[in-house]
Order: structure tokens, then C-alpha cells, then sequence
């Protein structure tokens, strides 16, 4: 436990700060999601569009560092190759 007050300031804004970034991290996920849904529905231009949106939620999420930029670009290009592939 910590002993100083600056320590247990510390360890409360900890506290927040987690819970912040896990909700950060589930509005990634949920774009995902999303789009994953799109894809096996087959619906090329819905996918599309729900795609746009995500992209601008996960580069959010890597510039706070709440995951790695290699991973959202991961993200990005697997999604994009799955839109890509759905038949027009």
C-alpha cells in the first residue's frame, strides 16, 4: 500500500486512469466489430463506410497510445483486405 500522499494520489489517479483507457480500448474494439459485422453480412459499401469511421476511432486510440501504431495499422490492413475481397 502506499505510504506518502503523493504515492496514494498516485495510485487513485491510477485507478481513473485504467478505467479510462479500458473504455477507450472497448470503443476499439466495438469499431472493429463493427465492421467485422459489415464483412460477413456482405455488404461491400455498408462495410466501406463503417470502415471510414473506425479508421478515425482506432488512430485516436494509437495517438493516446492506448495500443501501438503497429497494431492499428495491423487493424486497418486486415479489415481493408477483407473489404477488398467481399464481391461487388
Amino acid at each position: 500500500m502506499a505510504n506518502s500522499a503523493q504515492a496514494r494520489k498516485r495510485a487513485r489517479q491510477a485507478v481513473k486512469q485504467r478505467a479510462h483507457n479500458a473504455s477507450l480500448r472497448s470503443s476499439l474494439r466495438t469499431a472493429v466489430k463493427r465492421v467485422q459485422k459489415a464483412i460477413v453480412a456482405g455488404d461491400k459499401t455498408a462495410a466501406q463506410s463503417i470502415y471510414q469511421e473506425s479508421v478515425s476511432v482506432i488512430d485516436r486510440i494509437a495517438d493516446k497510445k492506448i495500443i501501438h501504431k503497429n497494431k492499428a495499422a495491423r487493424h486497418k490492413s486486415r479489415l481493408a483486405a477483407q473489404i477488398k475481397g467481399l464481391p461487388a
